[in-house]
């Protein structure tokens, strides 16, 4: 690996005798890991990530374009560092809370955080960049759960939400350093110029969000880099500038977590030589208890407001009730007919989502039930992907690994004889896969057009996770 001097020279002065144990592991190849989606299947994968329940290291890559239980939701493939978010939110959140993952595509924080806060919570999702929209939204529907809300926004469009969010996660853009192994781009782009630049967007993300979060609150920050202009040197800031708490995370010393490179004992560091995974750096820190307006002060002066826009707006349209059985448990759920779409949103926070409508750009809330075709409604995707669909109201076919591939090319398939005509929801080892609707002679293949696998190369040895260890949905 060609690491620039400049990054030699630094990191070197950081890990003094380390360094040369830190370059050697650079040479090595990555690991790979997962997370199971605990609403949707179980495991037993012999390789724990220590500081995640449902987190797994893998002894070789698995070809996840080809399985099936990857696009059902069972699990998310993510870097094994980035799971000790787990732990902030174990140790320091035990109520339900209002959380805003504010850098969040492509998903993997989001998802992780939806599996482990509290039940009741609200997970906000959010992305500035276009592209990246797409790929977040595809990932929090297929881990298939309702509380949550994708946005499109830049930080300081949250301004009007003062004091609202108790949990935010800020896993801000970084110059990468700990990606060198896995992103052969990343050590090309990298130079001391290119870290002060993230160093100052840094500060800017962190201001312009500060105020959404409410007194005794807690702020995540996390990069992929290793430098201490981009993460000790933040938590200065932070501290410095809003008076914020650096809160200890607690780890065992067989986990071989850094505690800081510079005096600092109450942030996280993962190194590769140290502990299995990437580089990642993570700190918690809470937001001073002062006299402040009070949430429900706040969301109701705001609600006043939409009400009053939905007094101009006229007659909403109504629900039928024979959709909204799709949904189990559905009266823990406010649904609306928006754009020719059903959608659920949480009963609980149903006005306060409807108020993140009318302040950002949402590209996605709840769960998206059906879909208006003419004057019919079909089931929308994200219902055969929400662990709330209520299944028995529609028939089941189950479907082989080669059926499911089909599948998921969106290409046609031909069902069995005794398979009833109508909407069909197709399973894969017991989950939901999608929908399709069963002519007789034919099946219409309703997977979502723009999530197919758009390759029609197999290769010739698939490796799937059903392949290498027991799993069972649920």
């Amino acid at each position: 690996m060609n690491l620039p001097e400049d990054f030699i020279r630094r990191t070197r002065a950081l890990l003094g005798d380390e360094y040369d144990t830190f370059q050697s592991a650079l040479e090595q190849p990555p690991s790979n890991s997962l997370r199971l989606n605990p609403a949707k299947t179980t495991g037993n994968l012999p390789e724990r990530v220590p500081w995640c329940n449902t987190g797994y290291y893998l002894s070789e890559r698995l070809t996840y374009t080809f399985d099936p239980l990857f696009h059902a939701g069972a699990y998310y493939v993510q870097e094994a560092s980035s799971m000790f978010l787990e732990q902030v939110l174990k140790q320091y959140v035990h109520q339900p809370v209002r959380y805003l993952d504010l850098c969040a595509a492509p998903g993997g924080k989001s998802t992780h955080a939806v599996s482990v806060l509290p039940a009741g919570s609200l997970v906000v999702s959010n992305e500035i960049t276009d592209s990246r929209i797409p790929v977040l939204t595809e990932n929090l529907i297929k881990w298939g759960t309702g509380n949550v809300v994708v946005t499109h926004n830049d930080a300081s469009d949250f301004a009007p939400l003062t004091d609202y969010f108790d949990v935010i996660l800020t896993d801000v853009p970084c110059s990468g350093e700990g990606m060198f192994r896995k992103d052969p781009n990343a050590i090309n782009e990298w130079s001391i110029e290119n870290v002060a630049q993230c160093s100052d967007r840094q500060r800017s993300i962190l201001n312009r969000i500060w105020g959404t979060l409410r007194p005794g609150g807690i702020l995540v920050y996390s990069t992929c880099t290793y430098n201490t202009d981009e993460d000790e040197q933040i938590i200065g800031y932070l501290q410095t500038t809003f008076g914020a708490e650096l809160l200890p995370v607690a780890s065992p010393p067989e986990w071989n977590i850094c505690k800081g490179l510079s005096g600092e004992t109450k942030v996280n560091r993962f190194f590769p030589h140290r502990t299995r995974g990437e580089g990642f750096f993570l700190a918690a820190l809470r937001k001073p208890e002062t006299a402040a307006i009070s949430r429900q002060e706040l969301i109701g002066k705001l609600l006043k407001k939409i009400a009053r826009q939905r007094a101009k707006g006229g007659k909403t349209e109504t629900v039928p009730q024979e959709i909204k059985q799709w949904i189990d448990k559905n009266d823990s759920f406010h649904f609306l007919v928006q754009e020719g779409k059903i959608i659920a949103l949480p009963q609980a926070y149903s006005d306060e989502i409807s108020l993140l409508f009318s302040l950002l750009d949402v590209a996605y809330a709840g769960i998206e039930v059906a879909t208006q075709k003419g004057k019919e409604w079909i089931p929308s995707h994200a219902c055969a992907m929400s662990v709330h669909c209520n299944r028995q109201l529609f028939p089941e076919k189950e479907i082989s690994q080669e059926q499911a591939i089909a599948y998921l090319r969106r290409e046609s398939l031909q069902l069995p004889p005794d398979t009833p005509k109508g909407v069909i929801l197709l399973t894969y080892q017991s989950l939901p896969l999608g929908w399709v609707k069963n002519l007789g002679t034919r099946a219409n293949n309703l997977y979502p057009q723009e999530w197919r696998i758009r390759t029609g190369y197999t290769p010739q040895q698939l490796k799937t996770l059903s392949d290498l260890f027991p799993v069972s949905g649920h």
